[in-house]
């Protein structure tokens, strides 16, 4: 296991690329990489389209059926808050996750935090994320922008490596 830096803030980056590229796949191997090294990783989804928080049946859907714009069930090892509100921040949501080493991002192409950008065949041809803010293009094409670090789909230990290095020199 590698030695675990704990640092006062979590470090964020973000998964990005174009629908359906992979990038909850990605994710998903990259927080189980990350995990396996020490690091406690918080995950922030960004949805395009309105979701479902709750489903029916449950007592938090009845109550916000019946007017409630917030709900919050907890039990001894966790809690989920539903919340309506305009719009969301993301630096907010951040707030709820103090004590981790990571907090990455799904989605959030066009934000200035650095990424990992999914691009896939027959998905997407180009990148749709500023490279500046780049820290690897993650993908099974030919495409290659200039002094950015590419990775296979399955590259995940070198992603961790990218992630973890770029945190400490923060």
């Amino acid at each position: 296991m590698d030695a675990v830096k704990k640092t006062e803030k979590p470090f964020v980056a973000a998964v990005s690329g174009v629908k359906n590229s992979g990038k909850t796949t990605f994710l998903e191997k990259l927080v189980a990489e990350l995990t396996k090294r020490g690091y406690r990783v918080a995950v922030i989804k960004h949805d395009g389209h309105e979701f479902q928080a709750d489903r029916e049946g449950t007592d938090t859907y009845r109550l916000q059926q019946a007017g409630a714009y917030g709900t919050c069930v907890f039990s001894r090892g966790q809690w989920q808050v539903v919340k309506k509100q305009p719009e969301a921040d993301v630096e907010e949501l951040m707030g709820f996750f103090p004590e981790a080493d990571f907090i990455l991002l799904e989605g959030m192409k066009d934000s200035l935090f650095p990424k990992f950008e999914l691009v896939r065949k027959g998905v997407s041809k180009r990148c749709v994320c500023d490279a500046k803010t780049l820290l690897a293009l993650v993908t099974d094409t030919e495409l290659r922008l200039p002094e950015i670090p590419v990775l296979g789909l399955d590259e995940i230990k070198k992603a961790a490596e990218i992630l973890i290095e770029v945190s400490i020199n923060k």
